[in-house]
């Protein structure tokens, strides 16, 4: 049963179930975590990631990608593309799900949070000041980072004999928690195209109560700009031969 598919599909709900429940704690009315701050979305978000690869390990994916621009970044790296289909499948699918989970995790908050684009933040991410060219510039240079700085965490060329046994998620983790708390505070740090879009369209078409727009006129900047920073990031370590 255990498959790289399942892996990706299972690890990527895991981490919106945890990411995105953050947020829906912090944002939503009458929620104990209500108003706790960015230090806990970066925070949470960092240890969502972790619980997601260390799930999607044990459901049969040993690379743990969770991010269609991770899957493309490497898919260049290496030359070899044919992951490139399934892993962006099961990660959208796995995060629609896991968005849907915090839906109902929720269910009674949501008619008593009446600002809709709070409802939004819980499933998406927005700008701070709309800029569309400044935004998009924002999840390309992030995007690159994260991956640029996986490449080096996952290259023997830092690491004579490469990183320790499960040591690899949790450096990853902290690449992302300090990326949400230096770069993030732009767009909200989507850097990864099936983050944003699953739950987008669990917005969309869950019925959610006292919802308002799901945004699609932004959509295109936290889907394209990190595909755009997974190729920079992969282009970059095939150069370099990390």
């Amino acid at each position: 049963m255990r498959s790289p598919f399942l892996g990706e599909f299972v690890g990527t709900m895991v981490m919106i179930l945890l990411g995105d429940g953050v947020v829906a704690g912090v944002l939503l009315k009458r929620s104990k975590a209500e108003n706790a701050g960015w230090l806990a979305i970066t925070t949470a978000w960092a240890f969502a990631v972790l619980c997601g690869v260390f799930t999607a390990n044990l459901f049969g994916s040993p690379d743990a990608h969770l991010n269609p621009a991770i899957t493309l970044a490497f898919a260049l790296k290496t030359g070899n593309f044919h992951n490139i289909a399934p892993f962006v499948t099961a990660q959208v699918a796995g995060a629609f799900c896991g968005a849907a989970l915090v839906w109902l995790h929720y269910l009674p908050h949501w008619k008593v949070t009446e600002d809709p684009a709070l409802k939004l933040g819980v499933f998406c991410t927005a700008p701070a000041i709309r800029h569309l060219a400044v935004n998009f510039f924002c999840e390309v240079l992030g995007t690159t980072t994260l991956i640029v700085v996986i490449g080096a965490i996952t290259s023997k060329l830092v690491l004579s004999t490469g990183p320790a046994a499960g040591v690899t998620p949790y450096l990853v983790s902290c690449v992302v928690w300090g990326i949400g708390l230096s770069l993030g505070g732009t767009t909200g740090y989507a850097i990864n195209p099936a983050r944003d879009f699953g739950p987008r369209l669990a917005h969309a078409v869950l019925p959610i109560a006292g919802k308002g727009s799901s945004d699609w006129g932004y959509a295109g900047i936290p889907i394209l700009g990190p595909a755009v920073g997974g190729i920079i990031a992969g282009l970059i370590l095939r150069a370099i031969g990390a």
